[in-house]
């Protein structure tokens, strides 16, 4: 049935890779199944026959699908069925998107449709890189135009060595994750996560991934020339050159003037009148390309920014090639939040807002990783006032969620651990104000917020970016790009970390790729400039974490207790969690290993409630004092509660330090009393002494007992109390 059902197989970090052509999803213009140990991707690419009308841009779409059949999962949604992709998909999506799309012709309008569908898991063997080699082989075999093949691959670092596509056992202990993907010759895309990683590691790990794929690519290129299609042609939309040489002798000293300004604002301001100017020009000069006039001026800021950075050294905003625009830090700017920290570079503004919550405000994860909760979270959002446009809020696009990523990833490596500060933590970045890098005024905005609310962060993180510009054989780079400089160069190179060593990178090309010499000056400078921000501007505004939280935080202690104990702790249907929580106005949650999280608004109902959880959870000792409620009377002594669900007996001699007739002369139900610990009887009942407490905490006598010369008397604190003679 399948007659041109072929399979190609090679091994990957030394697992079997196995692609089958031919026999699924046969109507699209190319698809393979990728089978990766025991992860199957079904990969499908597809190209509409015409152009789109109207579009300035190449309209490709790229799905990651995750179907959580592909673990053994029901989905937990009412519908029980996949719906919108969740962060992780949308980010897998982004990671498959950066290294391709620069390989497709620039002027082409055609939609293309890219389809990855997860299909089985296996732990060990990413779905993501499985899916990004798919999609590369299915865009090779089809007849999609597209200057591929490209290979990636993931990079990890195990006790000091390079480990390639690493195991979930490996994962768990790599000090970075590195995704690298290449073509033949260049570096296509770099998405990195470290542990204060150094430069000179970073780029050794690059190459060895991208070594690594240059092999894979060979493979690729096997498959291609057995089964690939003849590629197609498709209209070009570029404008006539005879168009864009008429409009630049027209136009390009006005747009040079109005180029040549650091605030975005007046640029926009003199641009506007230039366009009316050519179209009042060229439009009946050039009827039928009218709807290329504007594609033109693009094409004309492009060519004059270009040739100011190759040419001249001339930054747009006048700034030397390795200066950074002026820079400011500022922290509460919140008055009733938990911490807030504002970074501005220029004419980009971030403030970042953090919160900070219980334990069972963290995350639920529903995927198909063993990830299933995270207690730090980080969101950004991208208005439309932020760069001056009217455009109506949808939510989060794949932008928003991505940025967002980008930073929680620079900023997880020196975030504390549950045991250190228990407490989930969000943090909220809104660009006020955006003229490009404002995922990485985040990261330092996210720094001073999270140093401002009291979290004792290991170090701070800042982040910059590092633009390219290339013609031929030659390049130069410069530092701190702005916007005109990300949408005509070649590069946006984002690197975060501390003084230490690298946390994240993220690198969003233009072109087909990018050299060693390219990536190892990028990291030079880049290192450079994240030490000057934390140096010159981050630190002089707050120099540490604060060692107070906010009034207005939540107050959290923690505690971990047997887990024979957490029936406890919780009682009977939950009556005895839920007293805990009604008597000190807290929240209480327990964790599986019996880690116990207490959050309060005050600390000393936290505390409070802390003690009780510690009273039921261990086995009061022998003398130890409590302070306790009676809850029974009977004849011959009282019952007291020292804890929910945790009573002893104060027999009535040991009721007061004098003879004691009636056991209501002394106590009745609801009195507090405090209480000494007796040693336990014989059948292992807990007995209590009220006159034994009374003697050692207040220092009363008993009747007719001589003995004055008593070990010193201690209040509940244990401090040395005088004594009182109760005469």
């Amino acid at each position: 049935m399948f007659t041109d059902f072929r399979v190609f197989e090679t091994e990957l970090a030394g697992r079997p890779l196995k692609v089958e052509v031919g026999k699924m999803a046969q109507l699209a213009a190319g698809s393979c199944l990728v089978r990766y140990g025991e992860t199957e991707v079904l990969c499908s690419v597809t190209m509409a026959d015409k152009p789109r009308e109207g579009v300035d841009f190449f309209p490709m779409s790229v799905d990651f699908e995750e179907k959580l059949y592909s673990v053994g999962k029901i989905p937990g949604s009412f519908q029980r069925r996949e719906g919108k992709a969740r962060e992780k998909a949308t980010l897998a999506s982004r990671v498959i998107d950066r290294p391709i799309r620069p390989l497709f012709p620039k002027d082409m309008r055609n939609d293309v449709g890219i389809v990855a569908t997860v299909m089985s898991v296996d732990p060990d063997c990413s779905p993501e890189i499985t899916a990004m080699i798919g999609v590369s082989i299915a865009l090779s075999i089809s007849q999609i135009p597209w200057d591929g093949p490209v290979s990636s691959v993931s990079l990890g670092l195990v006790d000091g060595e390079f480990v390639i596509n690493p195991t979930v056992e490996q994962r768990e202990k790599t000090q970075m994750t590195v995704t690298v993907a290449s073509t033949a010759d260049l570096v296509a895309m770099i998405e990195a996560g470290a542990n204060e990683i150094s430069d000179e590691v970073m780029f050794d790990g690059i190459m060895y991934a991208h070594s690594v794929n240059q092999q894979v690519v060979e493979f690729i290129k096997g498959i291609q020339a057995e089964v690939g299609k003849p590629k197609v042609d498709f209209p070009s939309n570029d404008p006539s050159e005879e168009l864009f040489e008429a409009i630049k002798a027209f136009a390009i000293d006005d747009v040079k003037f109005a180029l040549d300004t650091d605030d975005k604002r007046i640029r926009d301001e003199r641009l506007l009148p230039i366009y009316e100017k050519v179209h009042a020009e060229f439009d009946e000069k050039y009827p039928e390309e009218a709807d290329k006039i504007d594609d033109c001026m693009y094409k004309l800021q492009k060519f004059i920014v270009r040739r100011w950075l190759l040419d001249e050294n001339k930054r747009v905003d006048g700034r030397g090639i390795n200066d950074m625009r002026p820079l400011d830090a500022q922290v509460d700017l919140l008055s009733r939040v938990h911490g807030s920290g504002m970074f501005t570079r220029g004419q980009t503004q971030v403030l970042t807002v953090a919160t900070l919550g219980s334990a069972r405000d963290a995350q639920l994860l529903d995927g198909i990783d063993e990830e299933e909760s995270k207690r730090y979270i980080h969101h950004y959002n991208f208005p439309s006032y932020s760069v001056g446009e009217t455009k109506p809020s949808r939510g989060p696009g794949r932008r928003e969620i991505g940025h967002g990523a980008l930073a929680e990833r620079a900023l997880v490596p020196v975030i504390p651990s549950m045991e250190e500060f228990p407490y989930t933590i969000r943090l909220v970045s809104e660009v006020l104000s955006s003229n490009g890098s404002t995922s990485q005024a985040s990261v330092c905005g996210s720094t001073l917020a999270l140093m401002a609310a009291g979290v004792p962060i290991k170090a701070p993180v800042a982040g910059i970016s590092c633009g390219l510009i290339t013609e031929g054989d030659r390049f130069m780079t410069m530092v701190d790009i702005q916007g005109l400089e990300d949408f005509f160069g070649d590069m946006d190179f984002k690197v975060a970390g501390t003084k230490n060593g690298i946390t994240a990178i993220q690198m969003d090309l233009k072109v087909h790729g990018l050299t060693p010499e390219i990536i190892k000056e990028a990291l030079r400078k880049t290192h450079d400039a994240r030490n000057h921000i934390i140096d010159n501007v981050m630190l002089p505004c707050i120099a540490e974490p604060r060692t107070e939280l906010s009034k207005y935080a939540p107050k959290l202690l923690s505690t971990k207790i047997d887990v024979d104990k957490i029936g406890d702790v919780i009682g009977k249907q939950g009556k005895v969690i839920q007293k805990i929580c009604a008597e000190c106005n807290c929240k209480v949650d327990v964790e599986e290993d019996g880690s116990i999280f207490v959050t309060a608004q005050d600390i000393e109902d936290a505390r409070r409630a802390l003690d009780i959880i510690e009273t039921i959870a261990k086995d009061p000792e022998e003398g130890a004092i409590y302070k306790g409620v009676v809850t029974r009377l009977m004849s011959f002594g009282a019952f007291v509660e020292i804890a929910p669900g945790k009573e002893g007996m104060v027999h009535i001699s040991q009721l007061d330090v004098k003879r004691t007739e009636k056991v209501e002369d002394v106590v009745n139900v609801g009195d507090e009393i405090i209480v000494k610990v007796l040693p336990v009887d014989d059948q292992g009942r807990l007995n209590l002494s009220r006159r034994e407490a009374l003697i050692e905490v207040e220092g009363l006598v008993p009747e007719n007992d001589p003995a004055q010369d008593r070990k010193p008397r201690r209040d509940f604190k244990g401090n040395r109390k005088p004594r009182n003679n109760n005469n």
